[in-house]
């Protein structure tokens, strides 16, 4: 098994990924951040779009294989999945994502899947009333949809670490102060 890492950062709108991702990219040494936010095309037709776009990826992942490199992700297929699921695509994404994440559990990295919630769901509230954010047909932001994201988060979570034996499944609360945060993920990546 590789040292490099290949960490994944899921979790609903709001849950403060970019936080996260931003704290891990500069404080765990070669780290290169990539942010996904998958196809904006809704229909049919956009699944083939996000398939192809993910098994690319997957590729380009396996060619960075013991390089000595970390990869990190903020967002990456687990969203479209979700999205999938929530009705917020026309399409069942279930049959491309496990064939995708059966492929990423093979993967010569640690992997890492970091999911982020808030036990205390008021506080999307606040962390959704950002400015200069776009507002989309199929992920709105708010409240009640990054709830009902973050309920398929969590159940998506048990389902990998069951599943799956080679990702390291981590369930993060961010309802703590930043400080707390920061020093629980630097305990899960051990930086």
């Amino acid at each position: 098994m590789s040292n490099s890492k290949l960490i994944i950062v899921e979790g609903p709108q709001g849950a403060g990924k970019t936080t996260v991702t931003d704290f891990i990219r500069h404080g765990l040494k070669y780290t290169n951040l990539y942010r996904l936010c998958g196809t904006s095309d809704s229909t049919p037709a956009g699944k083939q779009k996000a398939k192809d776009m993910y098994y690319d990826l997957i590729e380009y992942i396996q060619k960075l294989e013991n390089k000595s490199i970390n990869l990190l992700f903020d967002r990456t297929f687990f969203t479209e999945e979700i999205y999938s699921r929530l009705k917020f695509k026309q399409y069942d994404f279930s049959d491309v994502y496990n064939e995708l994440v059966e492929r990423f559990s093979k993967l010569d990295f640690d992997i890492y899947y970091i999911n982020l919630y808030l036990n205390n769901t008021n506080l999307f509230k606040k962390r959704l009333e950002r400015s200069g954010k776009a507002v989309t047909d199929y992920a709105k932001f708010n409240i009640e949809s990054s709830i009902k994201q973050q309920e398929q988060y969590l159940k998506m979570a048990d389902e990998i670490s069951k599943k799956y034996p080679t990702i390291k499944v981590f369930n993060v609360s961010n309802d703590s102060d930043e400080e707390s945060l920061k020093a629980k993920i630097k305990e899960i990546l051990k930086f």
